[in-house]
């Protein structure tokens, strides 16, 4: 349960010595989809510590799949009077008798484990899942929708870009079963600003790029970051399958969190915000190195595949652009932590709750 994991509680309290206009929230309703997912469950546990710490009377609605996880994501908090849990699925109509003031839309597959076995599952949430919120927004005297979009919608960018900002669009092959994630989120995209400007509906979206934090499933998230975390945790030699050369904005999940309130809370409706950590734009093979040389008593090592071993889809380009997060740092967010201390942060509280298994 969250509340006895010690890194946890730190990023908590921390978070709300931010310059976030937490008092906006006072007294609200908040419908949050994916809630036990490992962005949008920090964002839960934030809202039950402005409850449980300085009094803020919020009412949470949280959107799950599995009653049995978020009871392990919560404890004893799952049976507070301000959390009710809602179980309909969103990509069909949603019925609710209270009045909502936030909607935090975070329910997706964002691990590409699932792109090419389960595409329609993918896609489902980021589309119909939208809409049906949407529709449900226009019942409602909403005062936000936070919307959790991609890095992934920009595509393949000139290689001639060497900085990503939100005006900045790539290409995609929508053939291609590997793009179902990134050109899903492009239509979320455009459904929730056709509301926004049809409607009036406070839509704001943010652009997530690679974020990690304690609430990983190491265990069946596939991506770099988790396995890598997984090996580091379980005394194993990290393995790299390509070259190592894709570079990617590692950003620890308490930064992430923090900026995806300052959108909800103060972005301007009808507009993305890159939500991402650009002074930590690792390649694979660095972040595997930084990883290994964080913990020199564990002895492990890089495995890299034989040149003759790595195909052409897996060769990346070193001179991928750089996302930027200018746009977001305009309201007043900042990172306040770096790989280092943000991957030792995650496996500190990932072995703690191993201990507690």
């Amino acid at each position: 349960m969250f509340l006895h994991n010690h890194v946890i509680c730190e990023d908590l309290a921390e978070l709300y010595q931010r310059k976030i206009k937490w008092e906006k929230l006072m007294g609200k309703t908040i419908l949050i989809t994916g809630a036990n997912g490992m962005i949008a469950s920090y964002m839960v546990f934030m809202c039950i510590y402005l409850n449980e710490s300085q009094h803020y009377n919020i009412k949470l609605i949280l959107n799950i799949r599995s009653y049995e996880k978020i009871r392990k994501r919560l404890g004893k908090y799952i049976d507070k009077d301000y959390i009710k849990l809602c179980e309909q699925d969103i990509n069909k109509a949603i019925i609710l008798e209270e009045d909502i003031n936030f909607i935090i839309h975070g329910a997706s597959l964002a691990s590409s484990q699932y792109y090419d076995s389960i595409p329609i599952e993918v896609i489902l949430p980021n589309v119909c899942g939208t809409i049906q919120l949407l529709k449900l927004a226009e019942k409602n005297n909403l005062e936000g929708f936070l919307m959790f979009s991609s890095g992934e919608i920009y595509g393949k960018v000139d290689s001639a870009v060497r900085v990503i900002t939100e005006e900045s669009m790539g290409t995609s092959n929508t053939l291609d079963l590997k793009n179902c994630y990134c050109e899903s989120k492009r239509m979320a995209e455009m459904l929730c600003y056709a509301w926004f400007r049809q409607k009036e509906i406070p839509v704001k979206l943010a652009r997530i790029c690679h974020t990690y934090g304690p609430t990983m499933d190491i265990v069946n998230d596939k991506r770099v970051f988790a396995s890598f975390v997984h090996n580091i945790v379980n005394n194993h030699n990290i393995v790299l399958n390509s070259d190592g050369s894709a570079r990617r904005p590692f950003c620890y999940i308490a930064d992430a969190v923090a900026g995806l309130f300052q959108i909800l809370l103060e972005g301007i409706a009808g507009e993305a915000y890159n939500m991402c950590n650009s002074d930590e734009h690792l390649s694979i093979l660095e972040l595997a190195q930084t990883l290994v040389d964080m913990y020199p008593q564990k002895n492990l090592q890089i495995e890299l595949p034989q040149k003759n071993q790595i195909t052409s889809s897996q060769r990346q380009n070193e001179s991928q652009g750089i996302v930027s997060n200018e746009k977001l740092k305009m309201l007043g967010w900042n990172c306040k932590y770096n790989t280092k201390s943000g991957f030792y942060r995650t496996i500190e509280s990932i072995q703690q709750q191993e201990l507690k298994i």
